[in-house]
């Protein structure tokens, strides 16, 4: 299986002084994701938890959504090998396996939908599957409306804004590989009060997400609705749809949401905060979830 991290020589500019020395940094490498045997998407990841992040996809893809709907997820041979399935480390074959491919096996009776099937696509570690679902294809294919599924919770979830100031030391206190390299996006789930359920670092914050979500689906968690998910840079489109289609009720980010994202958000009754740095935070969408203060008036 392929490494976190991998060591590289660099040459080192101290205030005009020159030096070489290695460096360590994220590893990067394409992860193939098929479906019943069929190539469904290539995304740029970095390696590990590759099962999680697989069934995640699945899970925002709206094809899978509950942990007796999974078959099975085996390592395939890269194409050299001639595509066998391997479901551990080791190849009796000729060769060695190179981890890149996963096959996702769903339960007998599955229903593939067709949004999946039509397509082939080629995701990044920067952006994921840009642009590739309308806020409308979210909003019918999701299995747990948000405020729908909070409304079987009792009492609904609320926020204290201090309770989410708190969260992105947490989350950046728990990043074990971004500590070596700097150069890994997090993702963090945690309880309405605030204790660190799961966390997953990637070169892609799309990826991180799916390993969260995907690790979710495997122990039978879905829907994630008494929960809260964290993310070390901006808001995109695809992570809004990531909650969404997980049940999640709150999607916070470092950085800034995207118009598309706050759309999404506002459409399907998420709660979407951005910039979340220090005691400040915008609340972009669903604050009836955030403790508000009425505010003082100046003069």
């Amino acid at each position: 299986m392929g490494r976190v991290t991998e060591r590289r020589k660099v040459i080192r500019i101290r205030d005009g002084v020159v030096s070489a020395r290695p460096d360590t940094l994220v590893a990067e490498e394409p992860l193939e994701i098929r479906l019943n045997g069929k190539p469904l998407a290539i995304t740029m990841r970095t390696p590990g938890d590759d099962f999680a992040l697989a069934a995640g996809f699945l899970v925002s893809e709206g094809v899978l959504g509950a942990a007796d709907e999974l078959q099975n997820i085996v390592y395939c041979a890269g194409a050299t090998y001639g595509g066998t399935s391997r479901s551990s480390g080791a190849e009796s074959g000729g060769g060695s396996n190179t981890y890149n491919i996963v096959d996702v096996k769903t339960a007998p009776g599955v229903v593939i939908p067709d949004i999946t099937l039509e397509r082939n696509v080629y995701t990044t570690s920067s952006c994921g599957l840009c642009g590739k679902a309308s806020l409308d294809a979210v909003r019918t294919t999701t299995r747990w409306p948000i405020d729908e599924t909070e409304g079987n919770s009792t009492p609904p979830v609320r926020l204290e804004p201090a309770l989410l100031a708190s969260l992105p030391d947490r989350l950046r206190a728990a990043q074990r590989i971004f500590d070596r390299t700097g150069g890994l996006h997090a993702a963090a789930l945690f309880r309405e009060d605030g204790e660190l359920l799961d966390i997953r670092e990637d070169v892609g914050r799309h990826n991180a997400v799916d390993k969260l979500v995907g690790r979710a689906l495997q122990s039978g968690a879905l829907p994630l609705s008494r929960t809260v998910l964290l993310v070390s840079g901006r808001a995109s489109f695809e992570l809004a749809q990531k909650a969404v289609m997980a049940g999640l009720p709150v999607l916070a980010a470092v950085s800034a949401p995207s118009s598309l994202a706050v759309d999404l958000a506002a459409e399907t009754g998420l709660t979407l905060v951005g910039f979340l740095r220090g005691a400040s935070m915008n609340v972009y969408a669903g604050e009836h979830r955030i403790a508000l203060r009425a505010a003082v008036p100046q003069g």
